[in-house]
């Protein structure tokens, strides 16, 4: 059986309201292994979200146990989370977030500049050929379909050579054709090996992951 790549015990999330507390995340367990293909479903509002940001290490829980990639995750400050997923966790949102006035090449790049480290460009090219746009480096965002998007999206994700890729919502914004060439994409990235969690509210989409948690009030109901 492959690694756990995430464990985590007894985890929640509480919102603290005047009038009552929230359990986005209601003491879940949960363990991820290495070349897992998790979708997590359930409807708005079922906590899909703020599970990816405690998996991801983009934000704490308030109580449980979370060892992510061996790392215990659990009650570390904001800095230290930083260190974890930074070349180690690979990020796919429904928004695009690409820089409109940057070709799809140098979106690409971007994680690269932040970590200080050389451009490697080849890299990059063959990056955005692994999701079928090497012929659209020179594009700028506005040139691209929103599947075309998102794969530059991915590319960039894949940028820092993650041992987890986490996309919440990543065919939000797109149709249905576009949103299968999406999910064509990480069948094939999880088959060379890589983790991929991903939340969605498309059924027929989740059903192509290996695995599926409906998510419902917080808590995993199967």
């Amino acid at each position: 059986m492959n690694r756990s790549v995430i464990t985590g015990k007894r985890m929640s999330k509480v919102y603290h309201l005047p009038a009552e507390d929230i359990y986005a995340v209601n003491n879940i367990d949960l363990d991820i292994h290495e070349g897992d293909y998790v979708a997590i479903m359930g409807p708005s509002g079922s906590g899909k979200t703020t599970l990816l940001d405690i998996l991801g290490c983009m934000d704490s829980l308030s109580s449980g146990e979370l060892k992510v990639l061996g790392f215990d995750v659990s009650g570390k400050k904001e800095d230290e989370l930083v260190k974890i997923r930074r070349g180690h966790i690979g990020f796919v949102f429904q928004e695009f977030l690409l820089i409109p006035t940057l070709t799809a090449l140098e979106n690409v790049e971007i994680p690269l500049h932040f970590a200080r480290k050389n451009v490697k460009r080849a890299e990059c090219i063959d990056l955005l050929g692994k999701v079928g746009l090497k012929h659209r480096i020179n594009h700028l965002p506005k040139q691209l379909s929103g599947g075309e998007k998102q794969r530059v999206a991915i590319a960039r994700a894949l940028m820092a050579s993650p041992k987890i890729l986490i996309a919440d919502e990543p065919t939000g914004n797109l149709d249905t054709k576009n949103s299968q060439e999406i999910f064509n994409v990480f069948q094939k990235l999880n088959q060379e090996g890589l983790t991929i969690i991903v939340a969605t509210h498309d059924e027929q989409l989740g059903k192509q992951a290996r695995r599926i948690l409906h998510l419902k009030d917080g808590k995993i109901c199967s």
